[in-house]
């Protein structure tokens, strides 16, 4: 088993290691990623689920070891990303704060809960929903656009939440939709979608 130790690297850090790794080594069926952050867990769970790998985590604070064990090629599922990249108009929507607009902060809130419940305008072009900073909080339990956003979530719209903010906020336990993601998955996104609105 191929152990790689990434205690005290910061996001996307952990996930680009592994990247590098099982691009170098390709024959690896194992791997052990150590981590200190359930973030980074998370992130590394995600791509190496996305390799391939079938994916346990084991530990609890203050480290965390991901561990993949790659699938034979008849189960592995096709790249997620590859197939994104050949759907046609893909509209990615960039949310980096509670409120929309500024000014007046309620009237922001308001303005933003109409904005996502008016997003299943944009048909089957909507593709994915990007939150950070302080977007991640619309993501959390007790927020009122949760319901708006596991409704789009639920009609196959991807949602993608920031661990390092999450984390950041204390709020990580709290996101009830979305995958936990890191930054090499935003700029990813990013540069794969074919319209990107900023918030």
């Amino acid at each position: 088993m191929e152990t790689l130790n990434c205690r005290g690297m910061t996001c996307p850090q952990p996930v680009i290691e592994t990247k590098n790794t099982l691009l170098n080594r390709p024959d690896i069926q194992e791997i052990k990623v150590l981590v200190d952050n359930p973030a980074a867990a998370q992130n590394v769970e995600r791509f190496l689920g996305m390799q391939g790998f079938t994916v346990t985590i084991q530990g609890a604070e203050p480290e965390w070891a991901v561990i993949g064990k790659r699938l034979a090629p008849d189960q592995a599922p096709g790249p997620a990303e590859k197939d994104e990249a050949e759907s046609p108009q893909k509209t990615l929507i960039f949310i980096s704060r509670e409120t929309l607009g500024r000014g007046d902060d309620a009237l922001g809130t308001l303005l933003m809960l109409n904005f996502l419940r008016t997003l299943k305008e944009l048909g089957k072009s909507l593709w994915r929903l990007v939150f950070v900073n302080g977007g991640v909080k619309l993501t959390i339990e007790g927020a009122e656009t949760l319901p708006v956003l596991k409704e789009l979530e639920g009609e196959g719209v991807s949602i993608l939440v920031c661990g390092t903010c999450l984390n950041h906020f204390g709020l990580l336990e709290q996101k009830k939709c979305g995958q936990t993601t890191n930054m090499l998955d935003i700029v990813t996104s990013l540069q794969v979608a074919d319209k990107v609105i900023n918030l």
